[in-house]
């Protein structure tokens, strides 16, 4: 019990970088020199949908998210997450031409990495083909591409660059925060009937936009790519967007092995193995 502030943040998926998020600006206030971020998650065995209750009738987080889904694809006895990303994968594959391998390419990828990352909460590769004709979740999507409900916990100390100097045994682990954004949903999300803007495309394109000028940076300064996939289809349109391309599908063989050969470093997205 020391009396330091404390505040809780929930935002969905975004918890995490929402509270680092907190923290920078708290130390760019001057309010404070060191803060802490941490969180935690405890969650029930199944899709997130058999976790949450609405007893007293309120509108739910994702009314608007499944009148998008309803007016296109339609709303099917399959868990909703699952149904969102797969649709904007779905709409991903008419418009630009994308083919269901792609996706399955991303999965296999992404399991392939979870093998060198201890802390993965998977460590097992799969093949292609195994990724390729896994129980289907919905629609194309399998589950070898989805993520599970998990529990974990994290936390990242953050400091100013005064604090740093006062300490400089911490110098060795400090890794500087160039820039962050964050953004929420625009109107497209919704009034467009656009399942990949549904779940956010425009925001991610915004933040990136917005992050890149503000760092005085551009794309071919990435090394190394970390993004949300919590489906494999989310990790194709978060990162690239538009039609696909030879970032992530050039092949079936895995990043990390070509980072150790000190290949095109843009072609490095989810070494860490993520979620799936």
């Amino acid at each position: 019990m020391t009396g330091i502030p404390i505040y809780n943040v929930n935002n969905a998926c975004a918890s995490g970088s929402s509270g680092v998020y907190l923290c920078k600006q708290i130390i760019e206030s001057g309010n404070a020199d060191c803060v802490l971020a941490c969180g935690f998650e405890k969650m029930l065995p199944g899709s997130l949908e058999a976790m949450s209750s609405n007893p007293d009738g309120r509108a739910i987080a994702v009314d608007k998210h499944l009148e998008v889904m309803s007016d296109t694809y339609g709303l099917f006895p399959a868990p909703m997450t699952c149904q969102m990303f797969t649709n904007a994968g779905k709409e991903h594959m008419e418009k630009y031409g994308t083919k269901r391998e792609h996706f399955a390419k991303i999965a296999h990828k992404n399991h392939k990495h979870s093998v060198h990352n201890e802390k993965s909460q998977f460590r097992k590769e799969f093949s292609f083909d195994e990724v390729m004709n896994a129980r289907k979740i919905y629609d194309f999507c399998g589950l070898l591409e989805c993520s599970p409900t998990s529990d974990g916990s994290a936390a990242a100390v953050l400091c100013s660059e005064k604090f740093l100097q006062k300490h400089p045994e911490l110098k060795k682990q400090a890794v500087e925060i160039i820039g962050i954004e964050l953004r929420t949903d625009f109107p497209s999300a919704f009034s467009e009937k656009s399942n990949i803007k549904m779940i956010g495309f425009d925001m991610v394109e915004r933040a990136a936009k917005d992050l890149f000028r503000n760092a005085n940076m551009t794309p071919n300064d990435v090394q190394v790519i970390e993004c949300h996939d919590c489906f494999a289809a989310n990790e194709l349109y978060e990162f690239i967007g538009g039609p696909y391309s030879d970032l992530i599908g050039y092949n079936t063989s895995s990043h990390y092995d070509r980072f150790h050969k000190r290949c095109r470093p843009w072609n490095f997205a989810n070494m860490a193995g993520m979620l799936i």
